[in-house]
């Protein structure tokens, strides 16, 4: 019995940890549109990976929880926006990967109707945000973007926003001209 007791620990020390690298991938057929969300969640990270292949608003994104960004690459503008997320109306990490776990608690917090407006100033180091964001806006023009304070008006024309939906409790609005293009 006392053989065993000593490798019981060892597994457990050695095991826990690589259990907290948690890594999970799942694909979402998107409701009212052609194609699919795929999401990727590396929770040691911190990060939510997407790719939406709708043909209609085909986009890339980021989720960086670790640095309170949020990045898209929209192909129909071949441009990224940057932008910081809003820690108190975004799902956490953990509500992400309860909703891919479809375990999903029954309320998230409302992001329907979030707004960003794209600012002319473009980023000129991507390298400061990350490898991933990096590498996703690489070869287009990224741009920074402004989240409006809900109740403002917009002095933006609404045929120039972009749609993104993720999962079933995050939409965002992309608004603005995206300059040069």
């Amino acid at each position: 019995m006392k053989h065993l007791i000593v490798p019981s620990i060892l597994m457990v020390l050695f095991l826990a940890p690589s259990l907290a690298l948690m890594n999970i991938s799942d694909n979402h057929p998107l409701d009212g549109s052609v194609g699919t969300q795929s999401i990727h969640v590396n929770a040691f990270r911190g990060m939510v990976s997407i790719r939406d292949n709708n043909v209609l608003s085909e986009w890339d994104g980021v989720l960086d929880y670790e640095n309170a960004l949020l990045v898209a690459k929209l192909f129909s503008k071949m441009a990224c926006v940057l932008a910081k997320m809003d820690e108190a109306v975004f799902p956490t990490l953990d509500d992400i990967v309860k909703a891919l776990d479809h375990q999903a608690p029954k309320h998230y917090p409302s992001t329907h109707g979030l707004t960003y407006t794209v600012l002319p100033s473009r980023v000129k180091n991507l390298a400061q945000f990350g490898a991933p964001i990096k590498d996703m806006c690489r070869a287009v023009p990224t741009y920074f973007a402004q989240q409006q304070k809900e109740g403002t008006a917009l002095a933006v024309d609404p045929d120039s926003c972009f749609e993104i939906q993720l999962l079933s409790f995050l939409g965002l609005s992309i608004c603005g001209e995206i300059p040069g293009l």
